[in-house]
């Protein structure tokens, strides 16, 4: 290659914007206890409203032990869910997430509705995603950012495995390692989140247990993880 067009090619390679690897955390809503209470003691949820808080919290450490101290994260979090239960608690739980991601110098990014989601995490930079966690309920077909709020024991925002389509996979970094927190993902979406994305999504074979998140232990997959 001629020197002078040698200059003009590596002067265009470092004006080339080179995406910053993020970390992703997505963390759903939790049901509130007014629906709850009415189920069986064994179908009750969400009776600490900081499940999925803390575990995404608890994940954000290990993603700066692993990458650093400043590797970035963002956090996207759904707020209907939070708002509604921090009505019920009398306690101002939004206040309290955002105080949590300024404390770990995180991108706060509040999602209302399952496409306000799939537009924000879309508007990702090209090959960003270096992790994705989801922390939230779920069932094998979607996961549930709403769940409980509304209806007893009902879903009204979701990202089903139908919607992976609409995600981006041009936000992912080569592979980047995917896991879904919320239970039965395993058993299909992660098949689907694979062949849609062409990146793995580890999931749980059956339902996950948030039992320990609250003394510092990540959930666990009661049956295992698959992928």
């Amino acid at each position: 290659m001629p020197n002078a067009k040698k200059a003009i090619f590596l002067s265009l390679l470092l004006l080339s914007p080179v995406a910053q690897a993020e970390h992703v955390i997505v963390c759903g809503g939790p049901a509130l206890r007014a629906w709850e209470d009415y189920r069986t003691e064994e179908d009750r949820h969400d009776r600490w409203w900081a499940n999925f808080v803390r575990a995404s919290t608890l994940r954000m450490a290990e993603i700066r032990l692993s990458y650093g101290s400043d590797a970035p994260l963002v956090w996207m979090v759904y707020k209907p869910g939070y708002e509604l239960r921090g009505r019920e608690d009398q306690k101002p739980y939004t206040t309290w997430i955002a105080e949590q991601a300024a404390k770990r110098n995180a991108t706060l990014i509040w999602f209302n509705t399952s496409s306000e989601y799939i537009s924000k995490i879309n508007a990702r930079p090209k090959k960003s995603v270096v992790t994705y966690d989801y922390f939230g309920h779920s069932n094998k077909f979607a996961f549930m950012f709403e769940y409980g709020s509304d209806i007893i024991a009902v879903s009204t925002e979701w990202l089903h495995e139908d919607d992976i389509s609409k995600l981006n996979s041009s936000i992912f970094a080569k592979n980047a390692i995917c896991k879904s927190w919320g239970c039965h993902t395993g058993a299909s979406m992660s098949y689907v989140w694979e062949n849609k994305l062409g990146i793995p999504l580890i999931g749980a074979k059956g339902k996950t247990l948030y039992t320990k998140v609250g003394q510092g232990e990540m959930p666990t997959g009661f049956e295992g993880w698959s992928r």
